[in-house]
C-alpha cells in the first residue's frame, strides 16, 4: 500500500488524482492533503479518505475550520505547515499539484526524504531546474513527470537510450485564440481566455494555456527532465490534443503517446510506474477523432512563448523572473486589472529591470522571485 500525500487536493489535477485514487484503494491511501482555502470541498475528501493530516495555507480558513471540523485529522496551517507536512509525515508519494511558485519549498523538503515526486507543478524545476535536478540525482529521488505533454515523453523513451534522441516535439492546443489576429487579443475578455477548447483546468493554468507561456515553461520544464537543449525541443500545435508529444530518434523514427484528454491518465502512470494499472475511465475512439492537425506556433502572436526560449537560452535567475512576473500578470489580468497583452510586456519589463543571477542558489531564487513579484506589484 502506497500512502500518497496529495500537494493542492482541491485543484483540477488533485482532483483527478482523488478521483484515480479512488479506482484503487487497494493500492493507494491518503496520508495527507493540502488546500489553499477550500474547505468546503476539503471537508467532504476528510470524509471520503481520511487522511492523517491535512494543511490549510490561508491562516483565517484554517482557524475556520478547526472549529466546525468533526474528523479526527490533524490540521496544519500555513507555508510552515506544509512544510512540516512534507518534511515529518510518513509518505511514499508526493504528489505535487500545486499551482506557481509555492509548490518550489515542499517538493525540496521531499526530494531530501528521496520520495517519489509526481510532479504537476511545472514552475518547480522553471525556476530552479539545475539545483532540483542536481539535488534530486544526490538523493535518490524519483520525479516523475505528471504534465500530459512530459508524462508522453517519460513515456516514449521507456526502454531507450539518452544519446539516440534527436529533439523532443512538445504538442499544443493553441488554447482559445488560435484563429485570433494579434489586433484582436488586445480586446479579449477574462472569460474569453478562461473558455479552453479541450482541456478543464484552474484559472491560471488556463490562462497561460491562452499566452502559450504554459507551453513556454514546459519548454524549460523539459530541458531539465530530460536534459535537452532549447534547439532540441520544438512545440508544435495540435488543436485535438489527441498527440500528447512525441520523440524523434536519431534514426527517424517517431514514438508518441496518445488519447483523448485526461489529466487521469498521466496521474495513473506516474502513480503505478514502472507498471501500467489498469483503469476504466478512458477509451479512445479514432473513428471519432477522424482527423490530427498539426501547425506551426506564431511566435509573434504568442510572445509568451518565445520569452521562455529566449530565458532557457539566458539562463540563472531569468526562468525565475519570468515566472514570478507572469504569476502576477495573470492574477492582474484575472481581476480585471490590465489587458491580456499586458501579460508579456509586464514580463519583459521584468527581464530588463530585474537583475539575472547567472549561478544562484537557492536563496538566491527565493530572493529573485520576491524581487520580481514586488517590482510587479509596484509597477502595475
Amino acid at each position: 500500500m502506497q500512502k500518497i500525500c496529495l500537494l493542492g487536493s482541491t485543484g483540477s489535477i488533485g482532483i483527478n488524482t482523488l478521483n484515480v485514487i479512488r479506482e484503487n484503494k487497494h493500492l493507494f491511501q491518503v496520508s495527507c492533503l493540502t488546500v489553499n482555502s477550500k474547505t468546503e470541498l476539503l471537508s467532504k475528501q476528510i470524509a471520503e479518505f481520511k487522511p492523517e493530516v491535512v494543511v490549510i495555507r490561508d491562516e483565517k480558513a484554517a482557524d475556520n475550520f478547526r472549529k466546525i471540523c468533526s474528523s479526527k485529522v490533524e490540521i496544519l496551517s500555513g507555508e510552515e505547515g506544509l512544510l512540516n507536512a512534507t518534511r515529518d509525515l510518513e509518505y511514499d508519494i508526493l504528489v505535487s499539484a500545486l499551482v506557481g511558485f509555492a509548490g518550489l519549498a515542499p517538493t525540496i523538503e521531499a526530494i531530501r526524504r528521496k520520495k517519489r515526486i509526481a510532479l504537476a507543478n511545472k514552475e518547480t524545476l522553471v525556476v530552479a531546474g539545475k539545483l532540483i535536478t542536481e539535488m534530486a540525482n544526490k538523493n535518490g529521488a524519483e520525479i516523475i513527470p505528471v504534465d500530459s505533454e512530459h508524462s508522453a515523453i517519460f513515456q516514449s523513451l521507456v526502454g531507450e537510450h539518452e544519446n539516440s534522441i534527436r529533439r523532443i516535439i512538445l504538442t499544443a492546443s493553441g488554447g482559445p485564440f488560435r484563429h485570433h489576429e494579434i489586433s484582436e487579443l488586445g480586446k479579449v475578455s477574462v472569460a474569453d481566455a478562461l473558455n479552453h477548447p479541450n482541456w478543464s483546468m484552474g484559472d491560471k493554468i488556463t490562462i497561460d494555456s491562452a499566452t502559450m507561456m504554459n507551453k513556454g515553461l514546459e519548454v524549460i520544464e523539459a530541458h531539465w527532465l530530460f536534459n535537452l537543449e532549447a534547439d532540441d525541443i520544438e512545440v508544435v500545435v495540435h488543436p485535438q490534443s489527441i498527440i500528447h508529444s512525441m520523440v524523434e530518434f536519431i534514426d527517424g523514427s517517431i514514438k508518441a503517446q496518445l488519447s483523448i484528454p485526461d489529466m487521469k491518465l498521466p496521474i495513473i502512470y506516474a502513480l503505478g510506474y514502472p507498471e501500467r494499472l489498469k483503469n476504466s475511465f478512458t477509451v479512445t475512439d479514432f473513428t471519432k477523432i477522424g482527423q490530427l492537425t498539426f501547425f506551426e506556433p506564431d511566435f509573434s502572436k504568442f510572445e509568451c512563448l518565445k520569452l521562455a526560449y529566449d530565458v532557457l537560452s539566458q539562463g540563472g535567475t531569468a526562468p525565475c523572473i519570468l515566472n514570478a512576473a507572469n504569476e502576477i500578470a495573470v492574477n492582474k489580468f484575472l481581476t480585471e486589472k490590465i489587458g491580456f497583452l499586458d501579460i508579456p510586456k509586464i514580463i519583459n519589463d521584468s527581464l530588463n529591470k530585474i537583475e539575472v543571477v547567472s549561478s544562484p542558489d537557492i536563496e538566491t531564487i527565493f530572493d529573485c522571485d520576491r524581487k520580481t513579484r514586488e517590482f510587479v506589484e509596484l509597477n502595475y
